[in-house]
């Protein structure tokens, strides 16, 4: 909390690094680290009590954060890499004894920032259709762009809880845009979360939760950052400038300099729409090698 504004995140991982920052230990947390390739930091927080949950602001579960700086690049074998992770660390997540997968790609297509879901599913591979029809054998994949409620007029976990019932998937991985609180993970860093999403929570924008007791189904939440504060751009402006002052002196500094008007004001990188269209690329990509060896 700075002032009265609060800086939103959708990443687990820097829910956990404010804490941190404050050395703060939270009991029910643990946090793991990983780097299995160059340039690619895999970091896992598991919440595994309710101290731990309330602590952190999330459910309690697995939340896996890759981190691959060179996305934003444009080079190819980067983007390769990291939807191999992706797609390691997919597998690793999702339950044993699963064949068949329903992709929500969530979001409004029409903003760019907010089509990282339909992108994703206008990329991946559908399979469920050749399974039953022509008895192909491998994972039943189907996708669904559910849209938002402006356009629909219905919740997306309302058309995600018919679908579920009609189809009977296995497993559901609920694709979004994300928030973060640092202007470095934008259009770089993937979360996956065991514990489902919460469309729109971010950006304080609240939906309903989308997990296996809405849906009946364990729910995988996937996205990426595109998003940040503009309280946050200004924090981060200026923090460095009063490291002199006490932490209270500070606080109060900055509660008059972000306004409450922030708080609805959101920033993006002005070649998003490129790097929506790469970044759902690798998320389909990733997902197609996990469930059809492809890559």
């Amino acid at each position: 909390m700075i002032g009265k504004y609060r800086m939103r995140t959708d990443l687990a991982m820097e829910n956990q690094e404010k804490f941190e920052r404050d050395h703060v230990e939270i009991s029910g947390v643990e946090i793991e680290k990983k780097k299995r390739k160059a340039e690619i930091q895999t970091t896992i927080v598991k919440i595994t009590s309710e101290q731990g949950a309330k602590m952190m602001g999330k459910p309690k579960g697995t939340y896996v954060t890759i981190e691959a700086p060179l996305l934003l690049t444009a080079d190819e074998e980067e983007s390769r890499k990291a939807a191999e992770e992706f797609s390691n660390c997919l597998m690793e997540m999702v339950p044993e004894a699963c064949g068949s997968v329903l992709v929500a790609g969530l979001g409004n297509r029409g903003i760019t920032p907010d089509a990282l879901g339909p992108e994703t599913v206008e990329q991946l591979n559908v399979t469920r259709h050749l399974v039953r029809t022509y008895g192909k054998k491998g994972w039943e994949v189907s996708a669904l762009a559910p849209g938002v409620m402006a356009q629909t007029g219905m919740e997306a976990v309302e058309i995600l809880r018919g679908t579920a019932e009609q189809t009977h998937p296995d497993v559901i991985l609920a694709v979004d845009a994300l928030a973060a609180c640092s202007i470095h993970r934008l259009n770089c860093t993937i979360q996956l979360a065991d514990t489902g999403i919460w469309p729109g929570s971010g950006v304080g924008n609240h939906r309903n939760a989308l997990n296996q007791e809405t849906l009946g189904v364990p729910v995988i939440g996937i996205g990426v950052p595109t998003v940040v504060g503009a309280g946050t751009i200004v924090h981060d402006a200026v923090a460095g400038v009063l490291e002199s002052l006490e932490e209270s002196e500070m606080d109060e500094f900055l509660g008059e300099v972000i306004s409450p008007a922030l708080e609805s004001l959101y920033v993006t990188t002005k070649e998003i729409d490129e790097m929506v269209r790469r970044l759902a690329g690798v998320l389909a990509a990733g997902m197609n090698q996990a469930f059809s060896g492809e890559l």
